[in-house]
């Protein structure tokens, strides 16, 4: 079942536009030593739009489908159903060749810098690189152009001649985000960017992500399971659980009046400043289901204290209100003066 919203958020010329967005695949393990492989469903019916110079963030547990939908969006993963629309521009089934120019302008960011970073090559080479591939620019200017973007985003002249084995986790990430920037993209997606690093050096580097937003322009995507994050860098959230979104809206309302009881607990677990605050804590019920095997109804039905018959039964569209906060639950309660 597709999970409709309509919103003032979509009402315009988007960026980006998500539409209906599936993904399943067979899952490398077997139901029985001879049985067939199962289905995973990590992507299932997702939309939503993202503004030119927005910050949307997408948040959820560890295997929601959060990944997979980046991956999806930049061709990474074949989509089973839907549609993404890149300044109206369909991306699905698009060559490699037809990506070629496109990848100039949606660049991702990936969890692991060391992983992202070919370990033979010297940190400058390696942003020169996307200029070389896209022919672009004659070597000189490629090497100084490459050379300020190292330096805007933290790093020293001594550290641009070295291996990513001799830069610290922290430094490795502005490796990253200057290879990702040198094309000068108008989306980036950042997938879990800060989750292998230090808090400390997660600070700087969303602080990092602050600035470059604002002097180049940048649409972000960011991917997250760290709501605190999410809340001080994005303007509009999406709450993912299961392969679904189950909530979206602006950051400020959704943190402050969350409607869906799975994003009301995620909330409920943010740490605070100050460790004798009290905290009213809401335990969720069990683990979530397998993708292979997800619940009828509501997917949330199983771990959710507001489940009723008609949870299990049928599946909430996700709806909104006059604001662009959307949710799927029967049980959300609405303010009557903003029921769309």
């Amino acid at each position: 079942m597709m999970n409709s919203i309509v919103t003032s958020e979509t009402s315009g010329k988007p960026l980006l536009r998500i539409r209906n967005l599936h993904c399943a695949f067979k899952s490398s393990k077997r139901c029985s030593l001879f049985g067939p492989r199962p289905l995973i469903h990590a992507v299932n019916g997702v939309s939503f739009d993202i503004q030119p110079g927005e910050a949307f963030g997408v948040v959820g547990e560890s295997g929601c489908g959060k990944s997979t939908t980046a991956k999806l969006i930049l061709n990474m993963a074949r989509a089973s159903e839907g549609s993404v629309q890149y300044r109206g521009q369909e991306l699905t089934g698009l060559s490699d060749a037809a990506w070629k120019p496109l990848r100039q302008k949606l660049q991702y960011v990936f969890q692991d810098p060391l992983g992202a970073l070919d370990p033979r090559m010297r940190v400058l080479d390696q942003v020169i690189e996307p200029l070389i591939i896209h022919q672009q620019h004659d070597n000189a200017t490629r090497r100084q152009l490459a050379e300020e973007l190292l330096r805007s985003v933290g790093l020293q002249s001594s550290q641009l001649g070295k291996y990513p084995h001799e830069l610290s986790g922290g430094q490795r990430q502005r490796v990253v985000l200057a290879r990702a920037l040198i094309l000068k993209p108008e989306l980036l997606i950042c997938d879990e960017p800060i989750s292998a690093l230090d808090v400390s050096i997660q600070a700087q580097i969303v602080n990092l992500l602050q600035q470059l937003r604002s002097e180049m322009g940048l649409t972000l995507l960011f991917i997250s399971h760290d709501l605190s994050v999410v809340r001080h860098l994005c303007d509009r959230v999406a709450v993912m659980y299961l392969g679904q979104i189950v909530e979206m809206g602006p950051a400020r309302q959704l943190f402050s009046a969350p409607r869906h009881p799975y994003t009301r607990a995620l909330i409920s677990a943010i740490p605070k400043a100050d460790p004798g605050a009290r905290r009213n804590r809401i335990a969720l019920i069990g683990e979530p289901p397998s993708p292979a095997d997800p619940p009828d109804g509501c997917r949330f039905h199983p771990r959710c204290s507001l489940a009723t018959e008609h949870c299990r039964q049928q599946m909430p569209d996700l709806l909104a209100d006059r604001r662009g906060h959307a949710t799927a639950c029967f049980e959300a309660r609405i303010p009557v003066e903003e029921v769309a």
